[in-house]
């Protein structure tokens, strides 16, 4: 946590945090280019919102694109806000609204953060049932194999598509999948008027990828979710839901309860 105090103390690198929540998803000479800033400082600067974990980077062939991690701000305002009795899960709303409100301008979603527990028990938290239930009210009938079909049940919708499949499947460090097919059903769960339904229909398949590796007596899990045309409304949906999902799952696995879940509107929440 003194690491994110330290970053946050620089003007220079809450600019450029600004520039990330207005543009996310730069490279090194976008933000040159944006920011009244020489190459060598804006590396500099990144380097440390990157140790600090402010910031979350993808390589897409030569290109590193770097992204706003609003992760260990969550953190924070977590261990002090709770003292006044707010609501996690508005604590985390909130922070989702602050950080995330311009729509992400390149065609991914990236989040990271840290856990106290293990690669293995992590894994198991990503692909059993009797876990992701209790977090995310959703389960997977598969064997977790690459090639594997996937059976969602999605707040208790279930959706069976030959589309859906496991992509990666390397316990304990790396799992990727499709990302469910969007039915009719789901809309009547969630409030959806068609409309919505059709955009969200049309789109192609997405997928999300959990990376995990030890960092000491912690965990590091990232999630990329990826494979989306510009403009797309589940990218939209997702942005908001995984901040959710994913506080959820790391109190589960330090404290064994999730956080109460809310009501989502969109899918993949």
């Amino acid at each position: 946590m003194d690491e994110v105090f330290k970053a946050l103390a620089d003007a220079s690198r809450r600019r450029l945090l600004d520039s990330l929540k207005t543009h996310n998803g730069q490279s090194l000479r976008e933000l040159c280019a944006g920011l009244d800033m020489a190459r060598q400082s804006v590396s500099k600067h990144l380097a440390v919102l990157e140790a600090a974990s402010l910031v979350s980077t993808v390589w897409r062939g030569r290109e590193k694109l770097h992204y706003l991690n609003p992760a260990p701000i969550s953190d924070i305002s977590e261990r002090w806000i709770s003292r006044y009795h707010r609501p996690r899960v508005q604590v985390l709303a909130d922070l989702k609204r602050a950080l995330e409100e311009t729509p992400m301008s390149k065609p991914e979603f990236v989040y990271v953060t840290y856990i106290r527990t293990t690669p293995e028990r992590l894994w198991q938290a990503l692909t059993d049932p009797v876990f992701t239930h209790r977090y995310w009210e959703t389960t997977f009938d598969t064997d977790w194999t690459q090639g594997s079909a996937m059976i969602w049940d999605n707040h208790g919708v279930v959706i069976a598509d030959p589309g859906q499949v496991v992509l990666e499947s390397d316990p304990p460090r790396r799992l990727s999948y499709t990302w469910h097919a969007v039915v009719p059903e789901l809309a009547e769960r969630f409030g959806w008027d068609q409309q919505y339904l059709a955009r969200v229909a049309a789109e192609r398949p997405s997928k999300v990828t959990f990376d995990i590796e030890p960092a000491g007596e912690l965990v590091r899990l990232a999630v990329t979710h990826d494979g989306f045309d510009p403009g797309s409304a589940v990218l939209e949906s997702v942005s908001g839901g995984w901040p959710i999902v994913i506080s959820s799952l790391k109190t589960l696995l330090e404290t064994g309860e999730p956080l109460p879940e809310p009501e989502f509107a969109a899918p993949g929440s």
